[in-house]
């Protein structure tokens, strides 16, 4: 990915705000106590509205320097051009585009970007960041570059009017993930995050730094309005136990706002698929009263197009 300083980015953030409409400026009330006490988004009503679809299934059509998943064999595009395709293909207008598949962040692209989004009708509703260096990394430069980098995202998903991130919270060598060190760093995101209004989420993604359980403990720990959490239905499966996924995904959704990641099914280690009980797990998501939006993140092998149109069948079915 073609990174820049967040200084060029501000400044020309500014600029496109009076010239071209894209970024407005942050009024300085936005950074007020009273603003950071909730976030400010009005979520659709409609099932079919909630609905939202992720790049991540289609790495292999997504043209990216960052995307090694990128398969030659396959027809490619460009991501600016996925809203469009997501419209014609499912007749959803939800996209969450994820951070690797930019294929710039340079500001002329954004703008493409963000013309190619309204053109189609659609709306950006998240943005999954990779992290590059951890929140709990003894090296406090590493640390700071963590902040600095999710930083730069909120930035982008202002420009984009995307109202929330997915920062990844990477693991450090021969460290064990660190709640207090972690809160730390994502307490200063979570507050950058609400000068802006964008949310910042955190997904139990890897089994061990970002184990549901140690998620929760951070977003309690940061107690900050703009830290959520984004439940995925199926990656803890990966621990091969059902009943530890359940309690997961229910622990999740009790700190969820904004975004969940409906799957049916994951692909661990040799190919081996695991599967969830959907009608159980959208139980556990109705339970805890999520009003948020459900991205489909399809994950059991296979085509990425079949796969995306079940899971939209099963969200409108058990939504």
């Amino acid at each position: 990915m073609t990174d820049i300083s967040r200084r060029s980015f501000l400044r020309w953030s500014a600029i496109a705000g009076t010239a071209a409409g894209i970024a407005e400026a942050i009024p300085a009330a936005l950074a007020s106590d009273s603003y950071a006490r909730a976030p400010h988004i009005k979520f659709p009503t409609a099932v079919r509205e909630r609905i939202a679809v992720a790049s991540w299934p289609f790495r292999a059509y997504l043209e990216s320097a960052d995307n090694k998943y990128r398969d030659k064999s396959q027809p490619g595009m460009d991501l600016k051009d996925f809203a469009a395709h997501v419209v014609k293909e499912f007749h959803i207008y939800n996209l969450e585009p994820l951070s690797s598949h930019f294929s710039s962040t340079l500001p002329d692209y954004l703008h493409q970007f963000r013309e190619a989004v309204d053109k189609a009708g659609s709306h950006v509703i998240n943005i999954p960041v990779d992290g590059r260096d951890s929140f709990y990394d003894p090296d406090t430069a590493a640390r700071k570059r963590a902040v600095d980098r999710a930083k730069q995202w909120i930035d982008i998903a202002t420009v984009l009017g995307s109202p929330s991130i997915r920062y990844h919270i990477a693991g450090a060598d021969n460290v064990k993930p660190d709640v207090q060190l972690t809160a730390a760093g994502l307490r200063q995101v979570a507050e950058y995050g609400a000068a802006r209004n964008v949310v910042v989420n955190l997904e139990n993604d890897d089994l061990v730094t970002e184990d549901a359980f140690f998620i929760v403990r951070v977003i309690e720990k940061v107690n900050h309005p703009y830290l959520h959490a984004l439940p995925d239905f199926c990656n803890s499966m990966l621990t091969g136990n059902a009943d530890f996924n359940y309690r997961a995904v229910k622990a999740m959704f009790q700190h969820a706002y904004n975004i969940c990641h409906v799957k049916d099914s994951e692909v661990g280690d040799g190919g081996k698929v695991f599967k969830v009980d959907v009608p159980k797990t959208f139980n556990i998501l109705k339970a805890s009263g999520f009003r948020g939006y459900c991205s489909m993140e399809w994950e059991g092998g296979g085509n990425p197009y079949d796969g995306t149109r079940k899971l939209i069948e099963y969200t409108l079915k058990y939504l």
